[in-house]
């Protein structure tokens, strides 16, 4: 496959366990269906419950037809603004892959690290409710969607107990009061 903007070959590239191609030219990656999500997950495992879908929040994305054509498939891709991201992700949608100019899959993770830790107690409560739902019907199967349930239950836990420092003593005064330690 040929870089989508410099025309370089690209290169299989390993991040954990994905095999993404990136262009030694212009530092750009490209993600066949699936593969984005997939590397973000190996990069943070508390990122595994917040994926990054494109159509999932109508009011987070702009789309535009871009001028350059999908590594794989040779059709003009779409561009598509996510939101707070800062980042225009080149979208084929006939494969499904997404092309990134170098240094925007690292805004990406930066912007979902920021969103993950500036979530509130009830923005927790709320991705603990939606994730409990998708423990039966999501997409990723019961096992994967049981795991994002007990991270985001842990970010919760963290997030009560850094926010109510008193409940913090009060669960560490429990703790070493207990006959079973």
């Amino acid at each position: 496959m040929r870089c989508p903007r410099c025309n370089d070959q690209l290169s299989v590239r390993t991040i954990g366990s994905v095999e993404v191609d990136e262009c030694a030219g212009c530092k750009g990656i490209w993600f066949d269906e699936d593969e984005l999500r997939k590397t973000k997950d190996h990069i943070d495992s508390d990122l595994n419950w917040m994926d990054f879908e494109l159509w999932k929040h109508n009011d987070r994305f702009h789309v535009a037809a871009k001028p350059i054509k999908c590594p794989k498939c040779n059709v003009e891709m779409v561009g598509i603004e996510y939101g707070k991201t800062h980042v225009e992700v080149d979208y084929c949608t006939q494969c499904e892959g997404v092309w990134l100019d170098s240094g925007e899959f690292e805004k990406i993770i930066d912007a979902l690290t920021e969103e993950l830790e500036t979530k509130d107690v009830t923005g927790y409560l709320k991705a603990t409710v939606e994730e409990a739902r998708e423990i039966m019907s999501g997409p990723e199967g019961f096992i994967s969607e049981w795991k994002d349930f007990l991270i985001i239950a842990r970010m919760l836990q963290y997030r009560v107990l850094t926010e109510n420092p008193q409940v913090r003593k009060i669960l560490s005064t429990i703790q070493r009061m207990s006959p079973f330690r």
